[in-house]
């Protein structure tokens, strides 16, 4: 995307624009299709929400200006508001001890599809920036052919139980607020990284889109390894509030040092830190969010968690379009600051049920 955007003249601060315009559809649907999946199922929202994203995603292929790019965007944004519906069908489906384990892998499936997304986008843009978008269309086109043929609706969901909540409501549960405060600095610190990593590499090391890809690949196989495989061991032995703390610390190391290095070999380093962190601190904010909400009102409350983070790439692109305007470096040190805080709300948190036994 940031060089699809390059190719229309735009800068950092349009492509800050660009990111928050998706997020923010995020944020303003997420809670909806939340609430409308515990009324009427988990199945027929995600239905909906991909077959809209795969229209949006060919959108995006054809744009042939900068607002065709931010209306195909928008349209996304409003479907990709089904995390928390996907999340809260997962812990519909899942035992409580098994749980974390589950909230890990949902984690290495976005490993998965950033080690992959990424290097086929690299590859394909080599045929023109808007082709990656036509791959995604067909991807997400085939995802749909995939949950139609094989997802059933959720156990609790197919019972009938359902208790619809608001954003404002779902936050005032004991401990929804804390951990979606959390999410939402969380959030918005990865972002500074998402949205100008590329102008970064680019800008300083003259990495192209293919180059860029590598780099985000490595990344990917680290946070797969760590949640596909390690995720249910390590909460067993340490419990998520460790793992929180220990994902926020070095986050804020990885991010202090990153514009600090003065090579792409160097670069590693920081890059390894900020990819084990974020494999461990966001799959157990989603498992303790997980356990702070009934079964009848839980695709409200995990929808209302997820556009903490939407809300968080509305801001959080805005801030590192504008900061990378004013030094290469800001944005890293504002996310490092952020998870500074992060690492600070950490320390109140209760591990989940089975662990705290």
């Amino acid at each position: 995307m940031p060089f699809y955007v390059d190719e229309f003249g735009a800068g950092g601060a349009q492509l800050g624009l660009l990111v928050a315009s998706f997020a923010l559809m995020q944020f303003i649907a997420g809670p909806i299709w939340g609430r409308l999946s515990d009324r009427i199922g988990r199945r027929p929202v995600l239905l909906i929400t991909i077959a809209g994203n795969t229209v949006a995603m060919l959108m995006l292929g054809f744009a042939d200006s900068l607002a065709a790019l931010f209306a195909a965007r928008l349209l996304s944004g409003t479907f990709a508001g089904n995390l928390g519906v996907a999340t809260a069908y997962i812990t519909d489906a899942t035992r409580p001890e098994e749980r974390a384990r589950w909230m890990g892998l949902i984690g290495a499936s976005f490993a998965v599809g950033f080690t992959l997304g990424p290097l086929i986008g690299g590859i394909t843009s080599q045929w023109g920036y808007s082709t990656p978008m036509f791959v995604a269309a067909g991807l997400s086109a085939l995802n749909l052919i995939q949950a139609m043929a094989r997802l059933e609706e959720s156990p609790r969901q197919a019972s009938g139980e359902a208790l619809s909540l608001s954003r404002f409501k779902a936050m005032k549960l004991p401990g929804v607020g804390r951990l979606t405060s959390t999410n939402f600095v969380f959030g918005f610190a990865v972002t500074q990284l998402e949205t100008i990593f590329a102008l970064y590499m680019l800008d300083r090391f003259s990495y192209d889109a293919l180059q860029v890809s590598l780099i985000l690949f490595f990344m990917a196989i680290v946070m797969g390894g760590i949640q596909g495989g390690g995720m249910r061991h390590l909460s067993q032995r340490f419990g998520e509030r460790n793992l929180t703390i220990v994902g926020a610390s070095l986050l804020t190391v990885g991010f202090a040092t990153t514009p600090l290095t003065p090579s792409v070999w160097t670069l590693l380093l920081p890059l390894t830190l900020l990819a084990v962190g974020r494999a461990l601190l966001q799959p157990s904010l989603m498992t303790l969010i997980s356990f702070q909400t009934s079964d009848e009102s839980r695709g409200s409350v995990m929808s209302t968690f997820q556009s903490a983070a939407s809300l968080a790439r509305v801001i959080g692109p805005l801030v590192a379009g504008f900061a990378y305007d004013k030094a290469e470096g800001a944005p890293f040190f504002v996310a490092s600051a952020a998870c500074l805080i992060v690492l600070a709300m950490s320390f109140n948190f209760s591990d989940a049920p089975e662990q705290a036994a």
